[in-house]
């Protein structure tokens, strides 16, 4: 007794092994491919530069502190008329520290609020880079479950026919059937048998695609559970979701931080034809020979402190041909920003289409199902009294294994468009995933 019990245990900790082990479900798998996918880690490092922008710009506003120093040896020959030539030779050593801080650069102040702007920018790609991973892993985890799906009916529905095909012969040695039934068999056979070579292809393709997010295996993957109900979006209706699309959705956000960097470009640039005005103070020492005919040698204490005003009066034009370049790139970063406010507004509509849809599509489909696996039970017993004939057997149960599928995919559609939709107004998180997690086998 006391062995058995520790066969049991010891089994049911294998078993939960193995579950923990190779059914990663969808929170999982995102959570790995946070700390693996090569393209989120450029988002994440492309942020961390932007966000440097925020100390360049205030670096404009500060004071700037310089060091020089040097040293030199002087060789002097001089020669006078009627007297022989004489000369020189010293050291010469200078050091001096200087100051500069801006007192009006009306161009450095405006690349500072500038500077605020494109960390913004910088901050709403990368939000975008999170919410595109989150649906990148979702697309490519329903992927690698449909295609086991679609090659688990393929085979599935090759069993039945294979059955079907021996039945079929053995009818036609005994004289109950004629060889159609048993070509038509065959013919069904082959056709499935290249439909499972296809599938296994597409399990194979789909399982690498997830293998480039996460960076590594994963094993075996939680499936849809079978009594998963998907939940309704909330709200109901398409357009408040597309008004929220046209001010949230981070592609919103990055071109309205673009527009605003671009017109500060324009005002930065007109700032070149305005004079600069610095606070400026220096200290140096520096020794060396007094003078030609001296013996010793002079050291000399340089303090300096002032105010420094530059006015700039022509530079060839090229002030005003950055201020029209400057006003261009405002152009099209204008037209940018309508244009991601007119798509993220179409992509909310289409995601809520598409789960609106989906939702019907899954109660259809649930219901073809039901009737399918009738008209299956139906054609089999008319073919065992002899009213039905082979093909319509092959045909009701080909039928089931492709609604079956359909079901499937139609399931994995709907739970990818709740994600896009949430993804269009900019509120996807690893939350929504807590969500939709313990719809799978093992999701907690």
């Amino acid at each position: 007794m006391r062995t058995g019990a520790v066969r049991t245990l010891v089994l049911a900790g294998l078993a939960c092994f193995a579950v923990r082990t190779f059914a990663a479900d969808l929170l999982e798998v995102y959570r790995q491919a946070l700390s693996h996918d090569a393209q989120y880690a450029a988002a994440r490092a492309t942020a961390q530069a932007g966000r440097e922008k925020l100390p360049q710009g205030l670096a404009g506003l500060l004071p700037s502190i310089g060091a020089t120093a040097g040293s030199a040896w002087n060789e002097n020959r001089y020669h006078g008329s009627g007297q022989p030539s004489w000369g020189k030779d010293y050291n010469t050593h200078s050091w001096s520290v200087s100051l500069t801080q801006p007192l009006f650069r009306w161009q450095n102040v405006i690349q500072h609020d500038q500077a605020q702007w494109q960390v913004a920018q910088a901050e709403a790609v990368f939000a975008q880079a999170r919410q595109d991973l989150i649906l990148r892993v979702a697309r490519a985890y329903f992927d690698v479950l449909y295609a086991r799906e679609n090659l688990a009916a393929v085979r599935a529905s090759k069993e039945a026919i294979a059955l079907q095909l021996a039945q079929a012969k053995k009818n036609f040695e005994v004289g109950t059937a004629t060889i159609t039934d048993t070509h038509e068999a065959q013919s069904r056979f082959d056709l499935v048998s290249a439909q499972e070579l296809a599938g296994e292809s597409e399990l194979e393709v789909s399982r690498y695609a997830l293998f480039v997010i996460v960076g590594g295996e994963i094993g075996e993957l939680a499936r849809l559970r079978a009594d998963a109900r998907l939940p309704s979006p909330q709200p109901a209706a398409m357009e408040p979701w597309a008004r929220a699309a046209e001010h949230d959705a981070y592609e919103v956000q990055a071109r309205l931080a673009a527009l605003e960097v671009a017109q500060r470009e324009v005002e930065r640039m007109r700032a070149g034809h305005y004079p600069t005005l610095d606070l400026v103070a220096s200290y140096g020492k520096s020794d060396g020979a007094q003078s030609a005919s001296a013996s010793g040698s002079l050291v000399t204490d340089a303090r300096n402190v002032g105010v420094q005003l530059s006015i700039p009066i022509y530079e060839g034009g090229v002030v005003g041909s950055r201020i029209r370049e400057a006003i261009a790139h405002r152009g099209a970063a204008q037209s940018l920003l309508e244009n991601a406010r007119r798509a993220a507004m179409l992509g909310a509509r289409q995601a809520f289409l598409g789960v609106v849809n989906g939702l019907a599509q899954i109660r259809a489909l649930d219901a073809a199902l039901v009737s399918s696996v009738s008209a299956l039970e139906s054609n089999r017993l008319g073919y065992d009294v002899g009213v039905r004939i082979n093909i319509d057997v092959l045909n009701a149960e080909q039928q089931v294994y492709l609604t079956r599928r359909d079901l499937a995919k139609a399931r994995f559609d709907t739970l990818l468009a709740q994600l896009q939709l949430k993804a269009a107004v900019g509120t996807l998180g690893e939350a929504d995933l807590e969500r939709i997690n313990p719809l799978f086998e093992g999701g907690h």
